[in-house]
């Protein structure tokens, strides 16, 4: 059994914010898969399928960000998950718009939902795809990462969200090595 996680805030108003880059590619996944992330429960919404014969989870935690790891250990406790079976999507300001970085493991790297899933499943040894969203030199990290994009951003980060789609469908199909060398 697979689960993806896909990280940003609940509510309107962080929608389509940058901090909710996870959230974005949650959904166009799971349109693109047919499925609806419905259900309600973990501390979270998810959806359980089968992907060519296996199980698998897309989960939005609902906890807000720095507290994601309280719904991603709830699901993994539940079904039984093992880490080596866990993908993370984020937003990372250290890379270019829309650029993807696929790793097995590391640091959270200041991300406060990454170092949250890091303390609750115990280890930094999980699969995950940054999705760059940039920074601004003159903006404050909290008030940036709770902004939209602009509109020279959009087809960027358009374009980054449909490669970690692939990338995750690369990961289901074969192996998450296979999606890194794809879209690394």
């Amino acid at each position: 059994m697979k689960l993806i996680v896909g990280l940003g805030n609940p509510g309107k108003e962080y929608e389509k914010t940058r901090h909710n880059v996870g959230f974005m590619t949650m959904d166009i996944l799971s349109e693109m898969l047919g499925v609806s992330i419905n259900s309600e429960k973990f501390k979270g919404q998810y959806v359980k399928f089968k992907y060519k014969g296996e199980d698998v989870i897309l989960l939005k935690p609902m906890t807000y960000m720095n507290n994601s790891g309280e719904s991603v250990i709830q699901v993994m406790k539940f079904y039984k998950i093992d880490v080596k079976d866990l993908l993370v999507v984020y937003d990372d300001m250290d890379m270019p718009t829309g650029k993807l970085r696929l790793r097995q493991s590391g640091s959270a790297g200041g991300h406060n939902g990454v170092k949250s899933i890091i303390a609750h499943v115990g280890t930094q040894s999980f699969a995950r795809i940054r999705v760059g969203i940039d920074k601004h030199p003159r903006i404050p990290v909290v008030d940036y990462v709770l902004g939209r994009f602009s509109k020279d951003e959009q087809p960027l980060i358009e374009s980054g969200i449909e490669n970690a789609v692939k990338a995750i469908e690369l990961f289901l199909d074969k192996d998450f090595v296979a999606a890194m060398n794809a879209y690394n």
